[in-house]
């Protein structure tokens, strides 16, 4: 892997699919001696909230805005 002239590096596919890492995500460097660690950065948001950011736009009900606004409704 080598450091663009910014400092920057690109993190695999596999490796954030396996941290779990999304676009947006902060991480933070532990370096212990020679060596460095990339970890998810804490935040002060609620994991309700994480899970919430992380799920939205992702679901799909098959049905239009105004079929699920009439359903909610009790529209026929």
């Amino acid at each position: 892997m080598r450091i663009t002239s910014k400092g920057q590096v690109t993190i695999p596919v596999d490796v954030r699919r396996q941290l779990g890492l999304r676009e947006g995500d902060d991480v933070q460097f532990i370096v212990d001696g020679n060596t460095a660690r990339i970890v998810r950065a804490e935040r002060d948001e609620s994991p309700g909230r994480r899970l919430a950011a992380r799920l939205r736009g992702r679901g799909s009900s098959g049905m239009s805005t105004d079929e699920i606004m009439e359903l909610l409704r009790g529209e026929d």
